[in-house]
């Protein structure tokens, strides 16, 4: 079935209060979606996030993001007074989330939310605790503990606490009651308005995707409740961390700095460990996206310490095996694979193997810089694969369209038949809709016609990014009619919509047969009168 959907993070949606959320802006976001003739909402992934607030660097791979919860639904479910929380400072640009403003005022109410929570839905809140205990006790423990030593890492704890000895454990948990509550309740909130959303959208027909990325951070409940997953050294320290080479884009390669996995010491109990994490994810979202796909096949070693990722090496992943394991216990899953980058014969088959569809990328078919790019090119496209204009690592189409190589640029608009009548972000996205792709997503900056200020991420930089944000009013009718015809013109409305519409034309023509010899009974009848 030939679908398409928006890439929007949940942290874009406008708010008064700073930053998008679970509440009404996502409903509404929802109803635009569905009034759109689309079928699918991609999101970031929505864990909570540490320091430089990348959405990929979480402090667990289970816990939702405190940010995301409505402030405003709180208030309506009494749990919250509006007092509590407006006229706080929020950041003074609508168009840009302001972490630091948010880390400084929002766990301040959230914590009147949750002693609400405890005293008016206690018996809620430990159904909650005891359903979600596997993760939860120990998130909740680590951030009490973080909090505890004023945010610092993990990495800087005493012995006691980062190699969990039990003594020190327990007299944590004692001392920081409270504060382990606090966090449980933030994460009853989260999870509370998160299947409230998740109903929403699929009683209006839209699929939601998630992002699961393959590394977790160093400094995470993950890697804190379970070392044994990970490289380390006694000292519970990384002995190499993740990234990737020099290539084309950077001289230097990314040195993204998570701890690597353990593979063959996971393979031992078949990989229970990653099986519990996807599960979990699919219980969140109807569609998985897994970050950095090649990852399973070989991944990039980077020695710890080092400057740059110049000196890393490849090392082989669990390939095949792996995905086999993750089948027999969980059966066919719905999995896209991002399988962008370096790729080798050997990805390829494990793509193949798995049976996931892939991505394309649009912006990647006129890169001179990659003698690969007519991999990207639509017309060598296959159905079983995910295309993009550009993904949250890219420029926006016309971001990209006015800082990529001069070369480059000429070259997508000779191929796309680009012209301003129809606008050049809108050619561009015309050209992966009409393509052979089972599934289109294209960006919310792209379908409003937005440039590089509104570019959600530039690898390899801190700082400015995951910043983006819609004004209000951003999602408007008309913007929806223009998707609507799109997806009526290259056929990816979606499946209900096309049945409803089958079945009224049918409905209409049966009337009208039904009219028609009606009128001819009649006209016979009055002719046997006459």
């Amino acid at each position: 079935m030939r679908r398409s959907g928006i890439l929007m993070p949940m942290t874009a949606l406008p708010s008064p209060w700073g930053v998008g959320t679970l509440g009404a802006e996502a409903r509404a976001f929802v109803d635009f979606l569905s009034a759109a003739g689309q079928s699918v909402w991609q999101l970031l992934p929505i864990g909570p996030t540490s320091y430089g607030d990348s959405p990929y660097q979480s402090f667990s791979s289970f816990a939702g993001n405190p940010y995301l919860i409505d402030l405003d639904d709180l208030a309506e479910e009494g749990l919250l007074e509006p007092g509590e929380y407006e006229g706080r400072f929020w950041g003074d640009d609508p168009a840009r989330v302001d972490y630091g403003a948010l880390y400084e005022g929002r766990f301040d109410v959230l914590h009147r939310a949750v002693e609400r929570l405890e005293s008016e839905r206690a018996d809620e809140l430990r159904t909650f605790c005891e359903r979600e205990g596997a993760w939860l006790d120990d998130y909740a423990l680590f951030m009490a503990i973080k909090g505890d030593h004023g945010g610092a890492a993990l990495s800087t704890w005493g012995p006691g606490l980062r190699m969990r000895v039990p003594e020190d454990l327990a007299a944590a948990r004692s001392k920081l009651a409270c504060e382990v509550r606090f966090w449980k309740g933030v994460q009853c909130l989260f999870f509370r308005q998160w299947t409230r959303l998740h109903a929403y959208a699929r009683e209006h027909g839209i699929e939601l995707m998630g992002d699961l990325p393959i590394y977790v951070a160093e400094d995470s409940a993950d890697l804190w409740a379970h070392p044994e997953q990970f490289q380390l050294d006694e000292d519970l320290r990384p002995r190499e961390v993740a990234g990737c080479p020099p290539d084309g884009f950077s001289d230097t390669g990314q040195l993204w700095g998570n701890p690597l996995f353990a593979w063959e010491r996971m393979a031992e109990d078949g990989y229970a460990w990653w099986i519990k994490r996807i599960s979990y994810q699919l219980d969140l979202y109807d569609i998985l996206r897994i970050d950095h796909f090649r990852g399973f096949d070989s991944y990039y070693a980077i020695p710890a310490g080092a400057s740059t990722a110049a000196g890393g090496r490849w090392k082989p992943g669990p390939g095949k095996a792996f995905f086999s394991a993750l089948e027999a216990k969980l059966g066919p899953c719905p999995i896209v694979a991002e399988d962008l980058g370096f790729l080798t014969p050997s990805v390829y088959r494990l793509l193949s193997d798995t049976g996931y569809p892939g991505m394309k990328v649009l912006q990647f078919a006129f890169d001179s810089r990659d003698g690969g790019g007519s991999l990207y090119q639509p017309h060598n496209y296959t159905p079983h694969c995910v295309a993009y204009v550009g993904t949250h690592d890219n420029d926006t189409a016309l971001g990209w369209l006015h800082t990529a190589d001069a070369g480059d640029v000429a070259l997508a608009r000779e191929y796309l038949h680009l012209d301003a009548v129809e606008g050049e972000g809108w050619g561009m996205m015309r050209a992966i809709w009409s393509s052979v792709a089972d599934l289109s997503i294209v960006t919310m900056q792209d379908v409003l016609g937005l440039g590089s200020d509104a570019r959600i991420n530039t690898p390899s930089t801190l700082g400015g990014n995951w910043c983006w944000r819609a004004l209000p009013g951003y999602a408007t009718e008309q913007v929806a009619r223009r998707l609507h015809r799109a997806m009526e013109l290259y056929g990816r409305l979606p499946k209900a919509e096309v049945a409803a519409r089958d079945a009224a034309l049918n409905a209409e023509a049966a009337a009208e047969a039904w009219a028609a010899q009606s009128d001819a009974r009649v006209q016979s009848s009055e002719e046997t009168t006459r």
